[in-house]
């Protein structure tokens, strides 16, 4: 029987999603797109879960669409479906999950595994890693929200530049660029990135959601719009238990017990 091309466990308060097709340099076939997203709609439902991490395992994260998949006549599902089934619901879950997810980078990510990874929330990267925007390379265009997603992080003209050229940009340059959140060293890595997901875990889950959805309706939004969203989950916010906890620590000079509620 073969393995499971995503692994998952809960530790920490935290669901760890880990793409496992390393032989294939974790690149997306139907089988582990559909399951992704299965664990991505395990970890909004469960309560136990209250943050995210993606990673993958190997010396990938991903290398995008699994291109043996889409040349074989009798496994080929046809891209409108790998569009529509596979990458576009799995970022549509990614942007409206309301927890935090980490994408912890430890190897090249490309094409659509690149895409995938910068439409989490806070995107890490091994310093050894790299990113690519390889789909002119075989005349395409990217997909997985990448031409929404990447002009937002490094502006119209670099982002044009990455995509047509497919330059392939190290993760130092990438945290440079404003594409990632920070790059820590291959032997720190592991641990560094899984304390930024701990750390969301324990903090007022319902506040980060919140932050979330304000960001992601910012991207549209005029500012007298979001200033009136900025207000709506403000009194959201300030009617949970976390922010009662959190003045009361605050006061009291001690650290918050945040429970997500």
């Amino acid at each position: 029987m073969s393995e499971s091309p995503i692994l998952f466990e809960i530790q920490d308060s935290v669901g760890k999603i880990t793409l496992n097709r390393p032989k294939a340099f974790n690149s997306f076939n139907r089988t582990m797109a559909l399951s992704f997203q299965e664990k991505l709609d395990e970890c909004e439902k469960s309560s136990e879960v209250r943050a995210i991490y993606v990673t993958g395992n190997g010396k990938a994260f991903c290398a995008g669409q699994d291109l043996k998949e889409v040349t074989d006549p009798e496994l080929n599902p046809g891209f409108d479906v790998i569009l529509e089934e596979h990458y576009n619901p799995i970022v549509r879950r990614l942007r409206n999950i309301p927890k935090p997810i980490v994408a912890a980078i430890n190897g090249v990510a490309a094409g659509a595994g690149a895409n995938i990874a910068l439409a989490c929330d806070i995107v890490v990267a091994k310093e050894s890693s790299s990113f690519l925007q390889a789909f002119s390379k075989i005349g395409l265009i990217p997909d997985s929200g990448g031409t929404y997603t990447l002009p937002r992080l490094v502006g119209f003209q670099k982002a044009s530049a990455l995509i047509m050229l497919a330059d392939n940009i190290k993760a130092e340059e990438a945290e440079h660029l404003g594409m990632i959140y920070k790059v820590f060293g291959d032997e720190e890595f592991e641990e560094a990135s899984w304390k930024i997901a701990a750390k969301l875990a324990k903090m007022p889950t319902k506040a980060m959601a919140h932050i979330k959805h304000t960001l992601n309706h910012s991207l549209s939004n005029s500012l007298e719009e979001q200033l009136a969203l900025e207000k709506e989950y403000q009194l959201k916010s300030f009617a949970t238990e976390d922010y009662e906890e959190g003045v009361a620590a605050f006061l009291e000079k001690r650290k918050p017990n945040f429970k997500g509620k």
